[in-house]
């Protein structure tokens, strides 16, 4: 697909946007340097950011300030400078409160980001320091293996430990005929940590709170599963807010930018987090390297590396590393069959992009 070249007319036009935005972005760091050279800030601490709005970001106090009236776990909205990577929910940072604006001065490193495609096909962080990813999933609509496998392949990518969630297990007669007839078995077996809840019996749900806390947590699968009302269950006084909660997959969205909430048993950072993104519509793989597929199939790796050649695609080679540990029982036929649907996507998406 080539792309559309702009005029001369729409060149300028961009770049004077551009222009004005930089001009008023050296104002707001001029008034910035101006409020802490006069002493019109706080005093530097720690903060968490709670929810993001362009130029401005929420900042909630995770330490009592040795200066001032701002106390932890206050919320005070916050001017970014310019020359700061671009921030998230979730990111840790310094900050100066201020009255009525503070100022983030610094941010902390990241030990995991979330990301989405923008309007350009490039990759933007809308969440970070997530420590789990909880993949649920419902005897209605019926689950997908292979939507499980993207979602966990995309977990992996962004370095965030997955979680599979089985919601709405009152709906399931026999759990094990269940789980043998949707192919399910495999993951428990993987290792990956298998959950299952019912707000309607609140079966589950004593053991997922205690799961979350002192974790920063996102709920992703498909529309249907019940993670609204898993969320509202969680949240029991941020119904209002909550809305479409972490509705990761294609659908509507009832706010635009991402929002940290803490669970109603303590503050941060004893309480378990979860964060609303509801800018995500993709939980997207296109920015994954397909020749690195592989990589984020747990269970293949003991086993890479062990093929005849080195150009193995895992098809039809004799003396295959991956084809012998399906024969011997050691890799399932189903994971290496989603693991082909994925990476045919992929290399269909790549190539599109490229052309």
């Amino acid at each position: 697909m080539s792309k559309r070249k702009l005029t001369k007319h729409q060149r300028w036009r961009i770049d004077k946007i551009q222009d004005e935005r930089k001009v008023r972005a050296q104002k707001r760091d001029q008034a910035s340097d101006d409020l802490l050279h006069n002493g019109e800030l706080g005093p530097e601490q720690a903060g968490l950011v709670i929810s993001h709005f362009g130029t401005q970001v929420e900042i909630e106090a995770t330490e009592d300030a040795q200066k001032g009236n701002i106390r932890k776990g206050e919320v005070q909205r916050c001017h970014i400078r310019t020359n700061m990577e671009t921030l998230v929910t979730g990111d840790h940072v310094v900050w100066c409160p201020g009255d009525p604006m503070g100022v983030v001065v610094a941010v902390q490193e990241r030990h995991s980001v979330l990301l989405r495609p923008d309007n350009y096909n490039k990759l933007k962080p809308v969440a970070a320091n997530i420590d789990h990813i909880l993949i649920v999933i419902a005897p209605e609509p019926e689950p997908h293996a292979n939507l499980i496998d993207r979602y966990l392949v995309a977990a992996h990518a962004s370095n965030i430990e997955p979680v599979i969630l089985l919601n709405k297990v009152d709906q399931i007669a026999d759990m094990d005929a269940f789980m043998q007839q949707q192919q399910l078995t495999v993951y428990p077996q993987l290792g990956y940590r298998w959950l299952t809840a019912s707000t309607t019996t609140q079966n589950g749900l004593a053991a997922l709170k205690t799961f979350l806390q002192n974790k920063t947590s996102v709920f992703v699968g498909q529309s249907g599963v019940g993670k609204s009302s898993l969320i509202n269950a969680l949240l029991p006084d941020a119904h209002a807010a909550v809305g479409a909660l972490s509705e990761i997959g294609k659908g509507s969205h009832t706010t635009s930018t991402a929002r940290l909430f803490h669970l109603p048993d303590g503050a941060f950072p004893d309480a378990g987090c979860l964060i609303d993104s509801p800018g995500i519509r993709e939980f997207g793989l296109w920015h994954i390297e397909a020749a690195k597929l592989l990589d984020h199939f747990v269970e293949f790796h003991p086993y890479l590396g062990h093929c005849k050649f080195r150009d193995c695609t895992h098809r039809n080679e004799p003396h295959c590393g991956i084809r012998s540990a399906i024969a011997a029982g050691h890799v399932t036929q189903q994971r290496f069959d989603s693991y082909w649907q994925i990476k045919h996507a992929l290399d269909e998406d790549q190539k599109e992009k490229y052309d």
